[in-house]
């Protein structure tokens, strides 16, 4: 039987998860002891950013805002701690390091989004503009920037799986969808049940990326692509629309991904998670489902965050 409680969200960290609920977030991490630590965060939403929510199309753009300024404080904490051993602290060398190497999924996550889609909206329109000889026309402009920001966007996350840490992140990030799938089917949260679960979900932020490139070529046939300087305008312009709509698609996909013909619209997005999701072991599932347990926990008891680690 499917569970209809509180609807939970996750991000993966460095051989870590972080879920999130109404109004707190927890990351477990495994420890180079193989001890789990907890990092603990309330939410903290101003007033106008509440009201904002509120409205189609503007919610998405402040939702990612609110999960950069979070996300960042608990990959903060997973790649200051994840292999120091107990009792002492990262340099401020090291902590660098860590910090670039966790940035290169910035892609699959929220803290550098928005400069990430300059890039992965610009690059593929001058690619475009250089084939314009050949291929003149609006409607094949459109379909070509859109083809290379597809390429763009999958070689991207196929080169940075190939890297043993970005790959470990990416098992993580399967043990976050099996966590909160299997919560969601209703089922007794055990690594057992847990692994049994799919790896991919209808909710999840690659399906976004994803999204922004199927509305983005649709919404671009309604602006013209001529002069250039008009196109890079436009381009740039269009960035926080193209954000509002696809999160919207995005919520769309999922309220209907139990309807028989209408979930197949969310396919497109489960399938890219093929990659920007691993098998997890089962030590790592053991670390989400802690982080989840920890955060249903603390959301029934919030004075037991007490005792968790606060960046």
């Amino acid at each position: 039987m499917s569970n209809e409680g509180p609807k939970y969200g996750g991000q993966a960290q460095i051989e870590g998860v972080m879920f999130g609920g109404k109004e707190h977030t927890v990351t477990a991490i495994r420890r180079k002891d193989d001890s789990i630590e907890y990092c603990y965060h309330k939410k903290q939403s101003k007033p106008i950013f509440q009201k904002l929510k509120k409205i189609p199309f503007i919610r998405g753009i402040v939702a990612l805002v609110e999960s950069a300024g979070m996300g960042s404080r608990h990959m903060q904490f997973a790649s200051d701690r994840y292999d120091v051993e107990p009792g002492e602290e990262a340099s401020g060398e090291e902590t660098m390091t860590k910090m670039q190497m966790v940035l290169g999924v910035a892609v699959i996550g929220v803290i550098s989004f928005i400069f990430s889609k300059f890039i992965f909206t610009l690059v593929p329109m001058f690619i475009a503009e250089a084939f314009s000889p050949v291929f003149p026309g609006k409607t094949e402009q459109i379909l070509l920037e859109s083809f290379f920001k597809l390429i763009l966007l999958l070689t991207y996350l196929y080169l940075i799986s190939l890297t043993p840490l970005i790959r470990r992140v990416f098992q993580y990030h399967g043990a976050e969808h099996k966590v909160i799938n299997c919560y969601e089917a209703g089922l007794p949260i055990t690594v057992r049940n847990v692994q049994a679960q799919s790896r991919l979900h209808y909710r999840c932020g690659s399906s976004f990326i994803l999204f922004t490139v199927i509305v983005g070529m649709f919404i671009y046939f309604l602006v013209p692509t001529d002069p250039l300087w008009l196109r890079i305008v436009n381009r740039i312009l269009l960035i926080p629309v193209v954000i509002g709509v696809s999160f919207e698609v995005l919520q769309a996909t999922n309220a209907v991904r139990n309807v028989p013909v209408l979930r197949y619209l969310g396919y497109p997005g489960l399938w890219l998670q093929l990659l920007t999701t691993k098998e997890p072991k089962d030590d790592q599932v053991e670390v989400a489902i802690a982080s989840f347990n920890k955060l249903r926990e603390v959301e029934k008891q919030p004075e037991s965050a007490k005792e968790l680690y606060q960046a």
